[in-house]
């Protein structure tokens, strides 16, 4: 356990290091390089903008809210927990979310970044915390959790297809349908919410790593002279 635990330690300080990092190259010696092109592409979805696409992207917007992801991820971690009979599932996803959490405050208070040079349709963002993006962090904590416990469980059933295999699918691609919504509203660069995708993944994989528990060993095959088989032949005297 310990050495578990030193892992996700140091995998979580790599991701902060590079997501600080990045987020300095974005906002100094990139910057001239990365701009345009992220200017460009958050005007295209500027100009893609419609009546019945609006109402669209700000239900992706809502599945990224930290409310709403709190709230989700604490339903998700209580079910998984009680179907899987254990006390992991639940760790798994609140260590997840509060990662994500972690590592967009460090992000978005060293680097930061003044949004896109659109109309923003998401009201009252702060105007320097365009990186990285948290709703999209918190989708991946969330709903990536979710399609990967709701795997594990119909592993452990023996199931291989169904409607739920689909729903593992759909709650995988969750995260980015938040991140198209955030650009489409103009509250996010393309390497923003791209970041957020990159470090969320990485660190749910580490937190598996720490919170699911090891396969007991298989224990050895006993030789059948060890096993005093009743059927092996005994000698006459």
């Amino acid at each position: 356990m310990r050495g578990r635990l030193l892992f996700a330690l140091s995998a979580y300080a790599a991701l902060a290091l590079l997501v600080v990092g990045w987020g300095w190259l974005l906002t100094h010696p990139l910057e001239g390089a990365v701009d345009p092109v992220d200017d460009d592409i958050s005007r295209w979805f500027a100009g893609e903008r419609t009546s019945w696409l609006d109402p669209v992207a700000q239900a992706g917007t809502l599945l990224g809210e930290t409310p709403v992801g709190l709230a989700a991820g604490a339903v998700v971690g209580i079910v998984a927990a009680l179907l899987l009979r254990a006390f992991w599932p639940l760790l798994l996803v609140l260590l997840a979310d509060v990662g994500n959490g972690g590592l967009y405050w460090l992000g978005s208070n060293a680097d930061p970044r003044d949004r896109p040079p659109v109309h923003i349709l998401d009201a009252g963002l702060v105007p320097t915390h365009s990186f990285p993006s948290g709703h999209v962090g918190t989708a991946v904590a969330v709903y990536g959790s979710s399609a990967l416990l709701l795997a594990l469980w119909l592993r452990s059933r023996g199931r291989s297809g169904g409607a739920l295999r689909v729903l593992v699918v759909l709650l995988a691609a969750v995260p980015l349908f938040v991140a198209l919504s955030r650009l489409y509203q103009g509250a996010h660069h393309l390497t923003d919410v791209g970041t957020s995708l990159v470090y969320g993944t990485l660190w749910l994989a580490a937190v598996l790593t720490l919170a699911r528990p090891r396969p007991a060993p298989a224990e050895p095959a006993v030789p059948r002279s060890a096993r005093g088989d009743e059927h092996t032949p005994v000698p006459h005297r």
